[in-house]
């Protein structure tokens, strides 16, 4: 069998240099016999001016990763195990981390903490995070998130080129989720330009830089998703979304466009596994930088405040107020001895901009407010019955106790209106006592009649009723007569419940 497999092998491999044609045999020369290449596909045929198009894409990638790169950072931050054996047990999506989402909507958000559902790290790091960072000043400071290198302990700063710098001072601000690493610099380190993220629209084209599961200089490409995002997960947010893929360890990590100039700080990302579905949040680079300038020069953030409860402006509210809809923020509620009334602004008001700059959201406001420098006075557009003024407003750092809120408790009888499925009482002074709004005037809610318009717009007992239609009332008659002036229209309520002021269209 061996020296038949063995003819045969070699009766294969002297074929190719025999030729048989109609019973004759003809020798191949060896030194004219050569073997043909193996045949490939042809290539796409594609246009050079769409060929140019793509290259200068990919060459602006490849620019802003050799820029921006030897600026990032991974931080590991290494906590005080003694202080944390001494807390309780939490739910943990990430490695020696507690989730910082946990009892949110976005419970199975990912911020950054270092490792992943079905990963081991190396030893001796099983306890440690491990984020990213982006280094703005040479001399040694870093700009991360909060939650990269809270919980006390050991933070270490590792540069691209493998150097490692031990913290001196780690500043935070958990409003924002921003903090500042500070170590001793070295002049050879590279800072990242910060730019202008109020410039950036959805559709531009940005870049995500960090240290995702540890893997050191990772960069991934996308586009701005969309502004001005509120998640609930920080008390100040203005967040910038992109489909970049983002994934734990990315937190912290600048957000860069094709200049190379830093617009935002990653900070979370939407997932159901741990990874990126292309849904990330970052920082804007405006609020991170203003935040980072108030750490590192007073070593906290100092914030103005206005004084007022506001609410957006819905496509129902925006008829009853004579605005467009979805344009400035309507005010709710006025403080007694804030700013805001010292301004001159009423409730019905609806804020356009605040020192020229538009507002459309409540964050939007609350934000620029809150960057308003002390001292300084700022003009307030507003449209107030249809009509547009100007106001001063005069910046004052905000009290301690500001923002406190109240809860009502239960309700009591009243008086049934049918037409609105609503049942009021007038609000005693025992009443308003119980609902924690002393210094409240109005009506309350009682009971609302399920199905009706009001159920539908989102009344409930304990609810305080101060006006309808932009008139004051305090008893069941005040309001029971402006409902009969507008039987056939909406009634345009104005109600106080747990979460402050806000206005409340109500079909009649």
């Amino acid at each position: 069998m061996k020296r038949r497999r063995s003819k045969t092998i070699a009766a294969l491999i002297a074929a190719p240099l025999t030729i048989a044609a109609t019973g004759l045999l003809i020798a191949a020369s060896p030194a004219t016999h050569s073997v043909k290449p193996i045949a490939t596909a042809r290539p796409l045929e594609v246009s050079p001016e769409t060929l140019n198009v793509a290259n200068s894409l990919s060459e602006a990638f490849r620019n802003v990763a050799t820029h921006v790169l030897p600026s990032v950072v991974a931080i590991e931050n290494r906590p005080d195990t003694s202080w944390q054996a001494k807390k309780p047990a939490m739910n943990d999506d990430s490695l020696g981390q507690p989730n910082p989402f946990k009892g949110t909507p976005f419970e199975d958000m990912f911020r950054g903490q270092s490792g992943m559902r079905g990963m081991t790290p190396q030893a001796p790091r099983s306890q440690a995070g491990i984020g990213s960072g982006v280094i703005i000043d040479s001399a040694g400071i870093v700009l991360t998130n909060n939650h990269v290198v809270e919980g006390g302990g050991k933070v270490i700063v590792r540069t691209q080129d493998g150097r490692e710098f031990v913290a001196t001072e780690v500043l935070t601000d958990p409003k924002t989720d921003i903090a500042v690493v500070k170590f001793n610099g070295d002049p050879s380190l590279v800072a990242a330009a910060i730019g202008d993220s109020d410039t950036m629209a959805v559709g531009d084209w940005v870049v995500a830089l960090g240290q995702p599961f540890g893997l050191e200089s990772t960069v991934t490409a996308g586009i701005v998703s969309a502004k001005n995002r509120g998640i609930g997960i920080t008390d100040r947010e203005n967040f910038i979304q992109t489909d970049a893929a983002i994934n734990p360890g990315n937190s912290g990590g600048p957000l860069v466009n094709l200049r190379g100039e830093v617009i935002g700080i990653n900070t979370a990302i939407s997932s159901r596994g741990g990874g990126n579905n292309g849904v990330g949040f970052a920082v804007p680079s405006n609020l991170a930088y203003w935040v980072s300038n108030q750490l590192v020069t007073s070593g906290k953030v100092q914030r103005s405040y206005l004084g007022v409860a506001i609410q957006p402006v819905s496509y129902e509210l925006a008829t009853q107020l004579g605005v467009p809809p979805r344009s400035g923020v309507a005010v709710t509620s006025v403080m007694t001895g804030t700013p805001a009334e010292k301004s001159g602004l009423k409730v019905g008001d609806v804020i356009m901009k605040l020192a020229g700059h538009a507002v459309t959201t409540p964050q939007q406001l609350q934000l620029a407010v809150e960057r308003s420098t002390v001292g300084q006075t700022s003009p307030i557009s507003i449209v107030r019955d249809g009509k547009a003024m100007e106001l001063t407003y005069h910046a004052e750092s905000v009290p301690g106790d500001f923002g406190v809120s109240v809860s009502p408790k239960k309700d009591s009888d009243g008086v049934k209106m049918q037409t609105l499925g609503l049942e009021i009482a007038p609000l005693t002074k025992d009443v308003a006592k119980q609902l924690g709004m002393t210094k409240q005037a109005g009506v309350v809610i009682t009971a609302v009649q399920d199905g009706s318009s009001a159920a539908e717009a989102g009344l409930a007992p304990g609810m305080v009723i101060s006006q309808v239609n932009r008139q004051d009332v305090t008893t069941a008659e005040d309001f029971a007569k402006i409902v009969k002036t507008d039987a056939d229209g909406s009634i345009l309520l104005l109600v106080r419940g747990e979460n402050g002021s806000r206005f409340v269209v109500v079909t009649n």
